[in-house]
């Protein structure tokens, strides 16, 4: 990519970070009417989605982002890409780097999320028309040179089968979590509902498991997070929390419970909507040792403790909120692409 290609893109990214920042009449319609699709996309999980997208289009972080790569002029290698739908807008960090490496985007978009991407990738097309021949929506892969794959660690078993013979990124189940050490602020703990609710707790970058010390009053937590109370307003939020408590009451599985999370001692990373698991360490030292063993089923840390940890680790209430440079997983996209 030369100089002034790269000038170019980041020009055009840059006005469709403002478009989504600041959504015209029709995508402002998109995000009221997705829910009608997905139940789980409400216009406030949507619009985060699609103003968080935006605001990571600037200048500056594309320019931070795209100096390190560098791909040559060669023939554009077909990349097929299959999206995940957990969350809006999931793939479109994938899509980005196919585009921007040169080459040519073969979609196979979820369908609880096709819509708004192919929208969002039409205001790409509106803005540099070129973009037009990189993109392709397709409901089967074929005459793929490479594949980035986004699903479940039953899907992974598929997908290697499929894809194994060709390069490719095949991505499983990871959950993240926070650690706590007792010492954190009412404020820090109310940003960690961020962490745990935005999006329902559907994403992967959602907490779904506290690192907690050993006797941690869950008190200050629960006062602090009082404030997210109204995601049990949500029908399947709702039924997935009464489904969960009436299992644990009648297994008399020992629970603490707010009337709108759940919250469990459990080893596994992996929590049911609208439950927390915690664990106790004895100290940091020892917990950064269990995090490291887990480190790959982990995609980012919550914690306002500086941890020699080999994850990602992010402030309270920034879990939803990568960088262009955060990759899913731990692997580098567009390292992957520009070796191809």
């Amino acid at each position: 990519m030369s100089t002034q290609s790269k000038s170019l893109i980041i020009n055009t990214l840059v006005k469709l970070g403002r478009q989504l920042s600041n959504p015209n009449e029709t995508l402002s319609q998109l995000i009221k009417t997705e829910s009608n699709h997905n139940a789980w996309f409400t216009p406030e999980s949507v619009e985060q989605a699609v103003i968080a997208a935006g605001s990571s289009l600037t200048e500056n972080t594309l320019t931070q982002w795209l100096d390190k790569y560098h791909f040559s002029n060669s023939t554009p290698k077909k990349i097929g890409l299959i999206l995940a739908g957990n969350i809006p807008l999931v793939g479109f960090h994938d899509v980005l780097c196919v585009l921007i490496s040169g080459n040519i985007a073969l979609i196979k978009a979820s369908s609880q999320d096709a819509r708004l991407i192919k929208y969002v990738l039409q205001l790409l097309v509106d803005l540099d028309s070129s973009f037009a021949e990189q993109i392709q929506f397709v409901e089967r892969l074929e005459g793929f040179d490479a594949v980035i794959a986004t699903g479940s660690n039953n899907t992974s078993r598929y997908f290697e089968y499929y894809f194994g013979k060709v390069p490719h990124i095949i991505r499983k189940n990871r959950n993240s979590l926070a650690l706590l050490t007792g010492n954190e602020t009412a404020e820090e703990l109310n940003q960690l509902g961020k962490d745990i609710f935005a999006y329902y707790g559907l994403g992967c970058r959602n907490v779904s498991k506290l690192m907690v010390p050993a006797g941690y009053n869950f008190v200050p937590f629960f006062e602090a997070i009082e404030s997210y109370n109204d995601v049990i307003h949500h029908h399947k939020y709702n039924n997935n929390y009464d489904y969960n408590k009436s299992i644990y009451l009648v297994n008399s599985d020992k629970h603490f419970d707010n009337g709108f999370l759940l919250l469990k001692k459990d080893e596994r990373l992996a929590s049911p909507l609208a439950v927390l698991f915690y664990e106790e360490y004895v100290d940091l030292a020892a917990a950064q040792t269990k995090l490291a063993e887990q480190a790959d089923q982990i995609q980012c840390i919550v914690s306002g403790t500086d941890l020699q940890v080999p994850n990602q680790v992010v402030p309270f209430g920034q879990s939803q909120q990568p960088a262009l440079w955060d990759y899913a997983d731990g692997i580098d996209t567009m390292e992957f692409l520009s070796n191809l």
